[in-house]
C-alpha cells in the first residue's frame, strides 16, 4: 500500500513537472516575439508629440493650414475637411505634383486619415518631409473621426 501511494505521488509530481515544462515551452515564442517586437506594438504611436496637432490647434492656424487627406479616394469622395487635398499612398506619384503648387514656405500641412490608429497619415506626412522636403508637416490627432467629433460639438 505504501508503495502504491508513493508511486502515485511520484506520478503526480512527474505530471505536474511535465505540465510546467510544456507551459514554459509554449510561452517561449510569445515572450521572444514580445521582446523582438517591443518597439513596434501597434497601440504605441510612432508619431512624436512635436508632429501631432489637435483639431483646435490646426484650425487656429487659419488660412495658413493646408489640409491633406491620406484616406483612399472613395472615402475622400464621400466626405472630407473643407478645402482638403487628397494625397494618398496608392496614387502618390499622380497626386503629389498636383498638391505641390498649393504649398508655400510658412504654410503648415496637416495630414489626416480615418482615425488615430490609421497609419496612412503618418506615412504620407513622413513622405512629405523626406521625399518632398517640406517642413511644418503635422499629423492630425484623432484623424477624420477626431475632426468630426470636434466640429459636430461646436
Amino acid at each position: 500500500m505504501k508503495f502504491r501511494a508513493a508511486g502515485a505521488s511520484v506520478a503526480k509530481a512527474t505530471a505536474t513537472r511535465e505540465a510546467i515544462i510544456l507551459i514554459a515551452l509554449a510561452c517561449l515564442p510569445a515572450i521572444g516575439q514580445g521582446f523582438y517586437l517591443r518597439d513596434k506594438i501597434s497601440w504605441q504611436s510612432a508619431i512624436p508629440a512635436s508632429e501631432l496637432v489637435t483639431v483646435d490647434q490646426a484650425r487656429a492656424w487659419g488660412d495658413g493650414t493646408i489640409w491633406v487627406d491620406a484616406r483612399p479616394d472613395d472615402e475622400f469622395a464621400r466626405d472630407h475637411i473643407p478645402g482638403a487635398f487628397s494625397l494618398n499612398e496608392d496614387r502618390w506619384n499622380e497626386l503629389l505634383p498636383q498638391f505641390l503648387p498649393n504649398w508655400s514656405p510658412g504654410r503648415k500641412i496637416v495630414v489626416y486619415c480615418s482615425a488615430q490608429s490609421c497609419n496612412a497619415a503618418r506615412e504620407v506626412a513622413k513622405r512629405l518631409r523626406d521625399e518632398a522636403q517640406l517642413q511644418d508637416v503635422f499629423v492630425l490627432q484623432g484623424g477624420w473621426e477626431g475632426w468630426k467629433k470636434v466640429t459636430s460639438d461646436k
